[in-house]
């Protein structure tokens, strides 16, 4: 049963993070456009493709960031269910 857990989880967890993998393809992408943009010397192309990439980038943080909060929110409803925790509400009251 192990055994075939183990590549679920990696399935689950891979499909977690398309939306990351598709960001960070992009920003690639759009950076090699730049690269491309400079290299004809068109300024208008190259200033495009760098606010693009910079989206790109700020959806990248915005999913890091939505991360640690779901991350966050599950650690305090558990360290508020567990009464081995201190602070947490099923701990004792005189501790």
């Amino acid at each position: 049963m192990k055994d075939r857990l183990k590549p679920l989880v990696f399935l689950l967890v891979g499909a977690a993070l398309l939306p990351l993998q598709f960001a960070t393809t992009l920003f690639h992408f759009r950076m090699g456009r730049a690269k491309a943009a400079r290299a004809r010397g068109d300024k208008g192309a190259i200033s495009i493709e760098l606010a693009l990439a910079v989206i790109a980038l700020v959806f990248i943080a915005g999913l890091v960031v939505f991360a640690l909060v779901a991350l966050k929110d599950k650690v305090v409803t558990k360290v508020n269910q567990d009464p081995k925790y201190t602070g947490g509400a099923g701990a004792p009251a005189g501790s």
